[in-house]
């Protein structure tokens, strides 16, 4: 008995915080998303970064790695990995000596389909579990939350 009154405590107390359910789900959906991506050799943050370079580019590494909220040193890594992986080219800013400008490869932009369906597949999970109607709000009340918290899409 005591081990029910335990569990029934612990959820109402973590439930008692609405952010907890955020958070559990968005922790759920982004192992998903991962688990998806990995098929294609893809990171969640990378498919993002590629996704807003096809909309941005050229950008500059400064630029982008503003619009994703990354320190330099992080940019600087997502960078070198996205090179190594043959998805972008980084090339010197005409107009800044001291800048770099990104683009996408051909590579690259052809990892874009793959990238796009995997967020078609977890899309396609959210609105199995919880009904197109309910996806749609989910997904206007997550845009508004966004953007009331100063967020927007990069690029």
């Amino acid at each position: 008995m005591s081990k029910i009154v335990n569990v029934r405590t612990v959820r109402m107390l973590t439930e008692k915080f609405q952010l907890h359910l955020l958070l559990h789900s968005a922790d759920l959906v982004e192992n998903e998303l991962r688990r998806q991506l990995a098929l294609i050799g893809v990171r969640p943050r990378q498919a993002r970064i590629l996704d807003a370079l096809s909309r941005m580019e050229p950008a500059s590494q400064i630029g982008v790695a503003r619009a994703f909220n990354l320190t330099p040193a992080s940019m600087s890594t997502m960078t070198a990995r996205l090179i190594e992986a043959g998805f972008i080219n980084r090339e010197i800013d005409p107009s800044e000596a001291r800048s770099n400008l990104l683009r996408l490869t051909d590579r690259g932009r052809s990892k874009l389909h793959d990238i796009h369906k995997a967020w078609r597949e977890v899309d396609a999970i959210i609105t199995d579990t919880i009904g197109a109607e309910n996806a749609a709000i989910l997904a206007k009340l997550t845009r508004e939350l966004r953007d009331g918290l100063g967020g927007n899409v990069p690029g």
